[in-house]
C-alpha cells in the first residue's frame, strides 16, 4: 500500500471548518485538490497531516492557528485617512476591498472599523488566528 511522502504529488479531497462547525472551504463538487509534499503550497498543518496517509484513508485533522495562516499581525492593519477613500465607496465593517501594493499587486482587505476621520484595513488572511478542522481522503499519489 502506498503511503504519502515528501516529494509525492497527491490528491485529496477535503471539507475545512472552524471550531463554531462553519464551513469555510470544501473539494465537494470540484475536482479534487492536487499539489506536492513539501513544496509549501499548502498550509504547513495540511501538510503534515498527509504525509503518512495511505490511499483511500480518510481522516479529521485539528490544524491550531499557527500551523495554519498564523496569528494577526498588526502590521497588517492599516489606518487610512477617510478623504482618501473613493468617493464611490461608502466603507462598511466587514467590507472586501481589493488595495494595490507598492508593486502593482492587488491585495485583499477587509474594514475592520470607520469613523468620521479614517477606515481602518486588515490585510491578514481572513483565517488568520481560527485553528482549522480538516476531514481529509487521500484519493491518490503520483
Amino acid at each position: 500500500m502506498s503511503i504519502a511522502k515528501t516529494g509525492d504529488t497527491v490528491k485529496v479531497n477535503y471539507k475545512g471548518t472552524l471550531n463554531d462547525g462553519t464551513l469555510f472551504d470544501s473539494s465537494e463538487g470540484r475536482e479534487p485538490l492536487e499539489f506536492t509534499l513539501g513544496a509549501g503550497q499548502m498550509i504547513p498543518g495540511f501538510e503534515k497531516n498527509v504525509l503518512g496517509m495511505n490511499i483511500g484513508e480518510v481522516k479529521t485533522a485539528v490544524i491550531a492557528c499557527d500551523d495554519a495562516y498564523g496569528q494577526p499581525t498588526e502590521e497588517l492593519f492599516m489606518p487610512v485617512p477617510i478623504d482618501q477613500v473613493p468617493a464611490d465607496i461608502k466603507p462598511e465593517i466587514g467590507m472586501q476591498l481589493m488595495i494595490s501594493r507598492p508593486d502593482g499587486q492587488q491585495m485583499p482587505v477587509s474594514v475592520i472599523q470607520v469613523t468620521e476621520e479614517q477606515i481602518v484595513l486588515d490585510a491578514n488572511h481572513p483565517l488568520a488566528g481560527e485553528d482549522l478542522t480538516f476531514e481529509i481522503e487521500l484519493l491518490s499519489i503520483n
